[in-house]
């Protein structure tokens, strides 16, 4: 009896079984389908072993154990078969009864295919110890359910790409295409008795590939890793099991002189005991984070409690390093409505660490997801606006006390919904400055700018310039002037008609570049006012420091104006101030005519507001300026 072949593939079995069994693990849905995959070859290799025992002493044994012997190993071929499409369903139906709908209808089918094996006869034939094999009625349906559930596997993992893991859909591939050529050398070569041996050879790819263990392992601390962590709750959410979160960022420790050495150190002693807290798994998600899952919300509770009282103690081998790390705890994992979202929250409340309290903890609540969604929902507006043309750009008139006239317009951005619905700035602007986005706006609104200056000269319209916004996001972007100066020479647009909006904050973060960039533009000939005076950002000091042209006092602070008397001292001091400096003023929020009046005898160089106008789209701009002129004649 020749059994070389398949007692090879049992000692492969063997180690590969000894590497997995030796390593720690979370216990996916992947792992133990692949571990039921692993039992079921190991048995056909087993029973290929005893079915050719019993075909080599087939004349000394009862004919009912020989058939049995051989129908129970060709039952293994199809159990082998199933367990593929079992393997790629894991990932297919995350939701846990579809997958158990759909595996249960396979595993129905298998189970007929097992009884057709068994009820219809069997051919055996021995020659001699090389050659020894079965056929008939009884093989070929095992030929057929085989083939059906391979066929099936090939099928999902066609039509599910975008769900499957693409090394999951790799490995497969490879199994099917080893197993059936195997199957087909088999079949020409009877002596060749492979097919057992390739399937241990395919768990082996299996496991090298995807079922290793220690990939699921951050190999630095010993922690799960990200993608376990997206993996596990993915399948969590899928049996709607209950489950907490807690979030664990590593700050700098009270002691200023501390090593990165020792800080490493000190970072793995931590580490060291959350993994000792029984019953729980913990992440790696971050250089600076490690989360902590918990199956019980109890027990959540007790353990982030435990793990604070421990860091009022310090660490280290004297016991002389205190860490003060952030927290971040999610008693319930569904208030945000899919597993992915997860980790788009925690970064979320790492954003805004304004939401962190006092204790340095913050609790992601729904309150808290709802402002996620809430900002991701924007981002997708802004996205869809950018990509479909729907940055819109309104003008506001700004009327000149000395002239009597119209003399130049703010450039306000607008953007429209898919229902070509305007949405205001006040909706988007903080998003788009946060993600970035805002450089791009800012760009397609100026091109905009320019190309309404290119189409309607400024001088035929009797303004001087047009004034546009400047966001703090903006104003430190490196390449603001140049990208600025291009689309003008683009435009061919003359930089004298052109105004910048600026605020105090712009030159906050990067003070630097945001000179750079104003020097750059004023050489190129363009000039610069300050917008938002009177909002608490804004000050004198600025105003010496800053190379602007004209001040623009807040809605805010004209409003307060009218309301309290002694913001109106305060205000008069400001502009005494101001003009002392020969610059221009600008009020904004004009809405009536005493407020015009009052705003026009105090000495005020513009106005602006709903007194005169609201913003306006480009073309009703245009014809608002013109019945204007006509007017004034």
């Amino acid at each position: 009896m020749n059994i070389k072949v398949q007692c090879c593939g049992i000692v492969l079995m063997l180690v590969i079984l000894y590497f997995y069994g030796r390593q720690k693990k979370i216990r996916l849905n992947t792992e133990k389908v692949f571990l039921r995959m692993f039992c079921i070859i190991m048995t056909g290799l087993v029973t290929d072993i005893l079915s050719l025992a019993a075909l080599t002493h087939m004349d000394s044994l009862p004919l009912w154990l020989v058939d049995f012997s051989c129908k129970l190993y060709i039952s293994t071929l199809v159990l082998v078969a199933l367990s593929g499409v079992l393997y790629v369903c894991v990932d297919i139906y995350k939701e846990s009864s579809r997958y158990r709908k759909v595996t249960g209808a396979y595993c129905i089918v298998a189970a007929a295919g097992i009884v057709l094996i068994f009820i219809l006869p069997i051919d055996k034939t021995c020659l001699n110890e090389d050659v020894m094999y079965t056929s008939g009625p009884s093989a070929l349906a095992t030929y057929a359910f085989t083939l059906f559930f391979f066929a099936a596997t090939v099928v999902l993992m066609e039509r599910h790409k975008k769900e499957m893991n693409p090394r999951r859909r790799e490995a497969v591939h490879i199994w099917i295409a080893l197993w059936m050529s195997a199957a087909f050398i088999q079949f020409l070569f009877k002596e060749l008795l492979i097919v057992g041996y390739v399937g241990a050879v395919a768990v082996m790819i299996i496991y090298l590939l995807l079922e290793n263990p220690e990939t699921n392992l951050d190999r630095q601390t010993g922690l799960y890793n990200q993608n376990t962590l997206q993996q596990y709750t993915a399948e969590l959410y899928g049996k709607r099991a209950e489950f907490s979160l807690l979030s664990l960022i590593f700050s700098r420790s009270r002691v200023s002189n501390m090593t990165a050495e020792v800080e490493q150190q000190v970072k793995m002693e931590v580490i060291i005991f959350i993994l000792s807290i029984p019953e729980t798994y913990a992440f790696k998600n971050a250089e600076d984070e490690v989360i902590i899952l918990f199956r019980d919300r109890e027990k959540a509770e007790k353990c982030r409690e435990m793990l604070k009282n421990r860091f009022e103690f310090g660490w280290g081998e004297e016991g002389d390093i205190f860490v003060n790390p952030s927290w971040m705890f999610l008693p319930d994992a569904y208030v945000v409505n899919k597993p992915e979202d997860i980790s788009y929250l925690l970064r979320y409340a790492r954003q805004n660490s304004r939401d962190f309290a006092e204790d340095n903890t913050v609790v992601l609540d729904k309150t808290l997801a709802g402002r996620m969604y809430d900002e991701r929902k924007t981002e997708q507006l802004l996205v869809n606006a950018i990509d479909n043309d729907r940055v819109e750009v309104y003008y506001q008139p700004i009327f000149a006390t000395g002239e009597q006239r119209f003399t130049s317009a703010e450039a306000l951005m607008r953007i429209k919904d898919a229902s070509d619905q305007i949405v205001l700035p006040n909706t988007f602007i903080n998003v788009a400055e946060k993600n970035g986005m805002i450089i791009r706006l800012g760009e397609i609104v100026f091109e905009k700018v320019c190309g309404f200056l290119q189409e309607n000269h400024p001088k035929q319209l009797g303004l001087h310039y047009i004034e546009v916004n400047l966001s703090a996001v903006q104003c430190t972007y490196e390449h603001l002037a140049e990208s600025f100066i291009r689309i003008m020479e683009q435009y061919e647009i003359d930089p004298s008609w052109v105004n910048l909006e600026i605020t105090e904050s712009a030159s906050v973060s990067s003070k630097k570049i945001f000179l750079e960039n104003i020097r750059k533009l004023m050489d190129y000939g363009i000039t610069f006012s300050l917008d938002d005076f009177g909002t608490g950002q804004s000050n004198l000091n600025y105003i010496v420091e800053m190379p602007v042209n004209i001040v623009k006092f807040d809605r805010s602070m004209i409003s307060a104006y009218f309301e309290n008397g002694k913001a109106k001292y305060v205000m008069d001091a400001a502009m005494h101030m101001i003009h002392g400096m020969r610059l221009k003023i600008v009020a904004e929020g004009i809405e009536t005519k005493e407020q015009y009046d009052t705003m026009k005898d105090l000495g005020i160089n513009y106005v602006q507001g709903y007194y005169f106008s609201r913003p306006l789209p480009a073309g009703d701009f245009v014809g608002f300026i013109q019945r204007s002129r006509r007017q004034e004649r």
